[in-house]
């Protein structure tokens, strides 16, 4: 199976923890500077009416935002039971149509060059070989079709703090990939155009488990005036950007 090949640093169990917890059945706040970010992101670079997928949906606030700004015809796989559900019962409530699947990547039940999108939040990160799952956003692509990973940027100076305040959470992450040539290398034995990797968005402290750390209260806190730095930043500072982003076209 491609999926022991990857080597998946979590287990199904992992996720369906995540997405235990109720959501507010509405769409993405814009107040979470990290939902801002992701939005701006994809916002400029999905053609309006296209075929869109996102691998690792759950639970679809995202792709719901997407497929209401970008006119887009939006379908998503998740490996979590329970964050298929919930996204399934989120696009119910907001009347919005989409083709939403419990399954492995590896397996799925989409035909190859089938999208003209394919994304990924915080995805590969989590698999020792992410070429493998790199491959597949590819294999699902149509030719002239465009790819966008984006994973969190533990690798500089919101690693150094996470690493002190939750190892273990940072230990179910590929650290080796977090750079921005590690990240364009993983494209090297596809056949893509116009690739590319950067880093990309405005100081995000939700990347950091404060409450592991600190009283309930402080950690809020913190979280707020993360929010706030966010929104407030006057100008891109290159060290604070939590995002790292690969981009390619499949030929």
């Amino acid at each position: 199976m491609k999926l022991d090949a990857a080597g998946t640093k979590t287990e199904r169990e992992f996720w369906n923890g995540t997405h235990v917890s109720a959501i507010r059945y509405r769409m993405p706040s814009f107040w979470h500077i990290g939902t801002t970010n992701v939005i701006r992101l994809l916002r400029s670079r999905i053609p309006r009416g296209c075929r869109v997928l996102e691998i690792g949906f759950a639970p679809g606030k995202v792709l719901a935002k997407i497929s209401r700004e970008c006119n887009a015809a939006v379908a998503g796989i998740d490996y979590s039971e329970n964050g298929v559900k919930t996204g399934q019962e989120l696009f119910r409530r907001l009347g919005i149509s989409a083709d939403l699947r419990c399954e492995d990547i590896f397996s799925s039940s989409f035909p190859d060059q089938y999208f003209d999108f394919v994304f990924s939040l915080g995805l590969i990160e989590h698999f020792d070989h992410p070429e493998i799952v790199v491959e597949r956003h590819w294999q699902l692509l149509k030719p002239g079709g465009r790819s966008l990973i984006a994973i969190p940027n533990y690798g500089g100076v919101y690693g150094k703090f996470q690493s002190r305040l939750d190892p273990k959470n940072l230990a179910i992450h590929n650290l080796n990939i977090m750079n921005i040539e590690a990240l364009h290398r993983l494209v090297d034995k596809l056949r893509t155009s116009d690739s590319r990797a950067y880093s990309f968005g405005k100081i995000n402290l939700s990347l950091l488990s404060f409450e592991k750390k600190l009283p309930p209260l402080m950690s809020r806190g913190l979280a707020e005036f993360g929010n706030l730095a966010g929104w407030l930043q006057p100008i891109d500072i290159s060290w604070v950007r939590p995002l790292l982003v690969l981009e390619f076209t499949r030929d």
